[in-house]
């Protein structure tokens, strides 16, 4: 579409303007731009120097600077040609101040840059003494705009550079060229930061030493994009694809899922989570499979100090299923969709899923806990049972129905656990075989305050539209960096967020841009842009090279390791936490779905009962598994005490 706008600026200006300012947007992103490559500065710098092979290229060259100091001139083995210049009077030797020294403020100019360099050395001589031709004879300029205009050319033709390196070459205060280059700025034009790796010297053996490399640098937008499209085309080149199996290998390590590289203790359990934060599963796996797949002898005790001492809490976020007459249909909570999140983030992420209807029927003793709820705030279990005369189971299941909604949330996970195996549907001789099995018994009195969460969400239109702001949106991105340590396109289909990729996209752009995170084709097979963190590049190019030693590792179906379909290329398997599949050295072999195991490949019978025990974890020692290996039998597993001993 054309370049349209209410005022009456000309389309050439709207269109010079969009180029310009479509890599670099604002002054903090160019702020952020410190990451750059010495290879694609020294090349953009040898690119933007003028290369002049007769006279007339060498007057274009000085038209184009503004002007050329004499060390420049005699580095690029011009003399001959100024001097044919010289006499066609078409440019001259200029010496700002009479007595100045030849390294300093003695330049080449061109006749129709001598008004602009009068006008900031007023005092100059000329050799030989030349007049402007007639076109720009008439031009009035004054120390500022004249300052300013050359200035716009030598950036034109330096890359970047300091303010003391502008004010020796210019041979004025170092204060003159700040202001001019706040013009620039101004402008749009020029940009500050540090841009020149600090251990670099300078651009050649005479260049500044590394401590003027530190100060502040200068440079033109223009030439600063190309700079920072060759630092990351480099960058993107030394990334080398890796298969899916590959990437499944990584996972296992980034995820600490892996058996050697799973971690132990209460303060790991933190680590993990804000690790999945945001990640929705059902509500019975994050203990059954998720947390204890990656802490070696997890304690629930771990994760209720967490939720207890207020850094986390769990709630539903994606909206559950209605009928057409909006009556809830309420499904097991065990099956109940949920996150585990940092109280901090809960604003982040509810702006990240679906919004939530409100208007949906609820049953009368529901309603009855739900109104005594948000009359009276975050109560007990035993006061939201004498407050609305109900049965304790009453309240129970009115409470499971509230977790099933996404409406209300409890102080401890215990209160959860305790909707997980409610105590009123269990039997008291259940209850007593849980408890000569060491099982732990929960119960909605060890549940803590239990909290109505607010109706609407957060960073959403009444519409339904997504409204998440640019910080909320930084923050899912850096997220699911950390989940899966590379994000591309497809993998956004095991999150529940509705955040659209074009939202994130541009994000992981911007911290690309800033060097924070790498792009590049980081897993073949996949087409759109990828996006990965620096130790994920590190870790992957260090698991491609591992050879392979036959780990199996088994993954709940509601684990976000299950990627059958997504990033494995086989059929999709039901996120359900007792369906599993079992991975060997990346490749899923066997799954098991719906109680009944299916192998994915041949296998030997004694392979098959390998498999079998690694997909239902149970313990082979390396001794009987050599064994196995070696005589093709099977045995049951009571067999396998047997052959230990």
């Amino acid at each position: 579409k054309p370049y349209a706008f209410l005022d009456d600026a000309p389309a050439e200006e709207r269109r010079t303007l969009a180029v310009m300012n479509r890599r670099f947007l604002d002054a903090e992103t160019a702020a952020d731009l410190g990451k750059l490559d010495q290879a694609a500065i020294d090349r953009v710098c040898e690119e933007a120097w003028p290369q002049a092979e007769n006279h007339d290229e060498l007057h274009d060259a000085l038209m184009q600077l503004g002007f050329i100091t004499l060390a420049e001139g005699e580095r690029s083995g011009w003399q001959k040609l100024f001097e044919q210049l010289v006499d066609e009077r078409r440019a001259t030797l200029f010496v700002s101040e009479p007595g100045a020294v030849a390294s300093a403020g003695t330049f080449w100019v061109a006749a129709e840059r001598l008004n602009q360099l009068s006008a900031i050395h007023p005092h100059a001589s000329l050799t030989p003494q030349i007049e402007p031709p007639a076109p720009y004879a008439t031009e009035s300029w004054n120390f500022d705009e004249a300052l300013v205009e050359v200035l716009r050319g030598r950036l034109e033709g330096l890359g970047p550079v300091t303010v003391d390196e502008l004010a020796q070459s210019f041979a004025l205060p170092p204060e003159r060229i700040q202001t001019a280059l706040a013009k620039l700025e101004g402008e749009g034009f020029a940009m500050q930061g540090q841009f020149t790796p600090t251990q670099n010297t300078g651009r050649d053996a005479g260049g500044p030493p590394a401590e003027m490399r530190a100060l502040p640098e200068w440079c033109s937008r223009r030439l600063l994009a190309r700079i920072h499209r060759y630092t990351l085309n480099r960058l993107r080149k030394e990334v080398e694809p890796v298969s899916a199996a590959d990437f499944m290998r990584f996972l296992f390590v980034w995820q600490k899922v892996a058996a050697e590289h799973k971690v132990e203790g209460a303060s790991s359990v933190a680590a993990i989570l804000d690790q999945l934060e945001g990640f929705e599963a059902p509500a019975g796996s994050w203990e059954s499979e998720i947390l204890p797949a990656r802490i070696a002898d997890y304690d629930p005790a771990w994760l209720d100090a967490l939720c207890v001492s207020g850094r986390l809490t769990w709630l539903r976020l994606s909206p559950p299923r209605l009928s057409p007459d909006k009556v809830s249909t309420s499904s097991p909570v065990r099956s109940t969709p949920m996150v585990l999140l940092n109280r901090k983030n809960v604003r982040t992420w509810t702006a990240a899923f679906p919004p939530r209807e409100n208007d949906a029927q609820l049953s009368t003793n529901t309603q009855t806990v739900y109104e005594y709820l948000k009359e009276h705030g975050a109560s007990f279990f035993v006061d939201i049972v004498s407050g609305t005369d109900l049965l304790a189971s009453m309240v129970e299941e009115a409470l499971g129905e509230l977790v099933f909604r996404g409406m209300v949330t409890a102080d401890s996970f215990t209160g959860l656990r305790a909707l997980l195996t409610p105590l009123s549907k269990t039997t008291s001789r259940a209850v007593a075989k849980r408890r000569r099995r060491n099982k732990a018994v929960y119960s909605m009195d060890e549940a803590g305050r239990w909290v109505r969460l607010s109706g609407p969400v957060a960073g959403t239109q009444p519409d339904g539209r997504n409204n998440t702001d640019r910080e909320k949106l930084e923050a899912i991105a850096l997220k699911l960096l950390q989940r899966y340590g590379v994000v591309f396109r497809k993998i956004m289909d095991r999150e529940s967020i509705s955040v659209p990729w074009r939202d994130l996209l541009r994000v992981l752009r911007r911290l690309e841009a800033r060097g924070e995170i790498r792009g590049g084709r980081f897993l073949g097979g996949f087409s759109g842009e990828q996006f990965a963190t620096p130790e994920a590049v590190q870790l992957l190019r260090s698991i491609r090279r591992t050879p392979l030693d036959g780990s199996m590792v088994s993954v709940s179906a509601a684990d976000p390791l299950n990627l059958l379909g997504i990033v494995v290329p086989t059929g999709r398997l039901s996120p359900s936490a007792s369906n599993r599949v079992l991975y060997r050295d990346g490749v899923p072999i066997a799954l098991m779905e719906a109680k009944e195991i299916r192998f994915l490949i041949e296998m030997s019978p004694a392979e098959q009962w390998q498999a079998r025990q690694a997909l239902l974890r149970r313990h082979v020692p390396p001794k009987v598994r050599a064994y196995l290996n070696q005589t093709g039998r099977t045995v049951s597993p009571p067999q396998v005490s047997n052959l230990t001993h």
